[in-house]
Order: C-alpha cells, then sequence, then structure tokens
C-alpha cells in the first residue's frame, strides 16, 4: 500500500512548528522601525551612547520575543503544548503565547473530519480467489493529546490498520459474500478499525467499499454461468407455461364432454368469429360438421349473406 498522502500530511504538520504566524513579523518589523527611529532621534538629541545601546537592545528582544512567542492556532487544530519535554495543556483554536526555547509544539492536530483511502491487492478470499479491494475511512481525531502521546504518526497507523484490518474481513468471507455484501463488509471494518484506533484518540465514522475487482478469466466464467442460468430460468418458466395450458385445455376437454351443449355452442361461437370478417375462409373437418350440426349453420350463414347482397339499397356498390 502506498501511503504517501498520509507522510506529506504528517510532515506539514511537523513543519507547522518552525512557522512564524504573520502577525508577530507584523509586530517584529514595527517594533524594529520604532526602535530606529528612536535610535537616530536620541543620537540627534545627543543623548548618551548607553541610552541608544538600551533602547535597541530593549526593542530588539520585545521584538524577538513576540516574534518567536506569538502563536495563532485555526479553528479546527489545536497544538500539542511541550515544556522542557513535558506535556503542559492543549493550544488554541485562536492566539496564544509560549516561551521560547523552554516551550516546543511538536504537533498541530486538526479536528476536521479525514478521508484516507487504502487497498487490499491480490488478497486471497475464504475460497482461494484473489482480488482487489479499494476502500475509503471517514476518521476524525476526538482526543488531540492521545493522538499525539499514544502514537508516533497516527495518520500512518490508521492506514495501516485499516489495510491490516480489510485484508482479514476478506480472507474471513467467500467471494459471493464480498460482492452481494458490501453493507456488511463496511460494518464489521467500522468495528474493527475502531476497537484498534480508539486508544490512540481517534473514532471511526464510516467505512465505505468503493470497488471490488477479481481476475478477467473468473469474471468471464461468472458471466457465462449467469448467462445459463437466465437460459434455465426461461426454459422452466416456458415448460411451466406449457403445462398450464394444457391443464386449461383439459379441463375444458372434461367440462365440454359432459355437456355437448356447450361444445356445440362454443364450436357456432369460433364459426361465427370466423365468418364475420369479410373475406374470412374458414376450414371444417367433416366430422366435425357431422357431429355438431355445423352444415345448416353454414349454408344458413351463406343464405344470410346472399339476402344482405340482395336488399343492398341501389346506388351502392
Amino acid at each position: 500500500m502506498i501511503i504517501k498522502p498520509t507522510g506529506l500530511n504528517f510532515r506539514y504538520e511537523k513543519k507547522k512548528e518552525s512557522q512564524v504566524n504573520g502577525v508577530a513579523i507584523l509586530i517584529f518589523v514595527v517594533l524594529m522601525m520604532i526602535s530606529s527611529a528612536a535610535a537616530v532621534w536620541m543620537a540627534y538629541e545627543r543623548v548618551y551612547v548607553i541610552w541608544i545601546i538600551a533602547e535597541l537592545l530593549v526593542l530588539n528582544i520585545l521584538g524577538l520575543y513576540i516574534l518567536l512567542a506569538f502563536k495563532v492556532a485555526e479553528q479546527w487544530e489545536k497544538a500539542i503544548h511541550l515544556r522542557l519535554g513535558r506535556f503542559v495543556n492543549l493550544k488554541g483554536p485562536g492566539p496564544f503565547w509560549i516561551i521560547p526555547i523552554v516551550d516546543t509544539l511538536p504537533a498541530w492536530i486538526d479536528h476536521r473530519v479525514m478521508v484516507t483511502s487504502f487497498t487490499a491487492e491480490r488478497t486471497l478470499t475464504k475460497d482461494t480467489v484473489p482480488v482487489d479491494v479499494d476502500a475509503v475511512l471517514f476518521w476524525v481525531v476526538w482526543d488531540a493529546e492521545k493522538a499525539a502521546l499514544e502514537v508516533e504518526d497516527y495518520r500512518a497507523a490508521i492506514s495501516w490498520a485499516a489495510q491490516t484490518a480489510l485484508r482479514e474481513i476478506i480472507g474471513q468471507m467467500d467471494l459471493a459474500d464480498i460482492l452481494v455484501g458490501r453493507a456488511r463488509m463496511d460494518a464489521e471494518l467500522q468495528h474493527i478499525i475502531d476497537d484498534r484506533t480508539t486508544p490512540w484518540g481517534i473514532t471511526v465514522q464510516s467505512v465505505e467499499i468503493r470497488d471490488i475487482v477479481i481476475p478477467g478469466g473468473l469474471e468471464d466464467a461468472m458471466s457465462r454461468q449467469a448467462q445459463a442460468e437466465r437460459e434455465r430460468q426461461a426454459r422452466v418458466i416456458l415448460g411451466e407455461s406449457e403445462e398450464q395450458i394444457a391443464g386449461s385445455f383439459a379441463k375444458a376437454a372434461e367440462a365440454y364432454r359432459n355437456n355437448p351443449t356447450a361444445l356445440h355452442l362454443r364450436a357456432m361461437n369460433m364459426l361465427f368469429e370466423g365468418l364475420k370478417e369479410k373475406g374470412a375462409m374458414v376450414i371444417v373437418p367433416s366430422s366435425a360438421v357431422d357431429t355438431m350440426n355445423l352444415g345448416g349453420l353454414m349454408g344458413l350463414t351463406a343464405m344470410t349473406g346472399m339476402a344482405d347482397e340482395l336488399i343492398k339499397p341501389e346506388g351502392e356498390d
């Protein structure tokens, strides 16, 4: 795992200890200007040299003290205040003073919600499938004293703890559970990482799995398996439909067998539906004609059609 962002962030915290506040620089420059102007005026007034030297020393020392002792912490951060190597208190947010040389500010702790991305590459699942998993961790420092005193680099530590927990979770789950159980993985990861980071004054707010990458060959095999499963389901559904249709026909046949009148009416209805369309041709088996007396019905239908043609009003085609 690459933790370049973590290292850069921590170096920024270390570097900030030696940074001088802009307000302190301005006060120092103003005092130096006042000191120089006062020395020129005292020399012009022929004041004793000893007084000129004393004035320069006092103002220069005062300006240097302000330059080194005046610090300002941002609203979202606190400074670790050590005196002769021992922890004194937390400074900030806002302006505060320290004693130069005696006091030091070894770290500035950010209390905002931090985001750390971590990965587990080529990690074997419980069913020995190598996967690559990318995740994002959201965490916040709730105790700046513990974060600075209990662990050397809490940013690097939480990154490694998250990666180790992710590998541990992957090794305990099958590939199918990983692919469909991201929410459960997120909850378990949050619980494990939070247990490890609580002694450092850090709490984990949430963990989110961003991506799960499986080998290309396995991905193709899973795709073919899913396609075959869909085809199987389609064939099963089609067979069940045919079975239901056959059952419906069997019930209808049983009903018509015990009720010839209903069968006769059904045949007449089917014939009527076929003949009411102009130009329709209906082919009826001779056995059906003899059984259901369809010959008379068809003859009646033909006569009705001829009568309609004969009584059409003149002028109509």
